[in-house]
């Protein structure tokens, strides 16, 4: 059985929100949790992704996801951001299916919620893994084949 997930889906962005209903984002990220989580996933714009990631990360660009991560134990407490428009340059760019990048990204940011990483070469290749397995149970390839 799988821990309880709280999910709050908000869209300042809504071009995507069509391919990202409820059901399949909590299904997305219930396939990534190891304990109860609160997640509040935020799919923004370029704008919006770009202030964020220049106040909390020093990085003047829009990227994918970022993780906020308050809380790992007993609950996991995280907001996840996502910029769409960076989400859906990158599936084209990578001639990958837009819902299954969004799906690898929000299992990436939930196993950052929940203390893993990919700095060091060995953690790299640990959460590479696991997202790939969470992903492969949840029917799509590899994302990084």
């Amino acid at each position: 059985m799988k821990p309880a997930l709280r999910l709050s889906l908000q869209f300042a962005d809504a071009s995507h929100r069509a391919m990202l209903p409820r059901h399949r984002v909590r299904r997305w990220l219930h396939a990534s949790l190891e304990a109860p989580a609160e997640l509040t996933v935020r799919i923004v714009g370029a704008d919006e992704g770009r202030a964020l990631n220049r106040e909390f990360r020093h990085r003047d660009y829009a990227t994918n996801v970022l993780t906020f991560g308050y809380q790992q134990r007993p609950v996991v407490v995280a907001d996840l951001v996502l910029a769409a428009p960076v989400v859906e340059r990158e599936a084209r760019k990578q001639c990958i299916d837009l819902a299954a990048h969004y799906a690898h990204l929000l299992v990436h940011g939930a196993l950052h919620a929940q203390g893993m990483d990919h700095e060091r070469a060995h953690d790299a290749r640990q959460m590479r893994a696991r997202e790939v397995e969470i992903l492969a149970g949840l029917g799509f390839d590899d994302p990084y084949r």
